[in-house]
């Protein structure tokens, strides 16, 4: 059974690549909207599988994975910005706080189709404005849950990480081998 990534994210599409196992890239391109009366786990279980669903439906005979991140802050989902204003208002309320980080997965197959979300706690150090702005000119957070990317520049800003790194990345990749194991597929062949 051929493995595909439902994303064009690069970080994801390098994580995947840590599994050692071939898979292909299909895009989805699907709605991402959400009701706001889900939890954050069903949040991003739902667009993980809507992303996921959407290219099974091309690729039926594949066993296709959909993933998707969330930052939550008090109780508020923190998309990715509309503007520097907005990467601003985000990265100014998450200055000093810690927040949630969620990382939805789905795998489909012929079968079945099985989601699950990981929670990663992230502590921020206090940012100054002059700090938060020149991150911004950078042009790094403006496609980025949250406003920031841990895994480059936003790495600055981070004090302490309780939970999967990756997942904050964009996929929780050891718990993400766990699964795929359960359809076949073995990192360690």
């Amino acid at each position: 059974m051929q493995l595909v990534l439902a994303s064009s994210s690069p970080r994801r599409k390098q994580l995947l690549r840590m599994l050692g196992l071939p898979f292909d890239i299909l895009v989805s391109d699907v709605d991402e909207s959400f009701d706001d009366d889900l939890s954050p786990s069903e949040i991003v279980q739902q667009l993980a599988y809507k992303k996921a669903y959407a290219v099974w439906q091309q690729a039926s005979d594949a066993c296709v994975i959909g993933a998707d991140t969330i930052v939550v802050c008090e109780g508020d989902v923190l998309g990715k910005p509309a503007s520097e204003q907005d990467a601003f208002r985000m990265l100014k309320r998450l200055s000093g706080t810690t927040h949630e980080v969620w990382t939805g997965v789905a795998i489909c197959t012929k079968k079945e189709c099985v989601t699950f979300a990981e929670k990663t706690d992230v502590t921020f150090w206090p940012l100054t404005d002059e700090d938060i702005w020149a991150y911004i000119a950078t042009k790094e957070p403006l496609d980025k849950a949250g406003a920031y990317g841990i895994q480059q520049r936003g790495a600055l800003f981070v004090q302490k990480v309780n939970g999967d790194y990756f997942s904050v990345v964009g996929l929780p990749i050891a718990r993400l081998a766990r699964e795929l194991k359960k359809f076949g597929f073995y990192p360690f062949r």
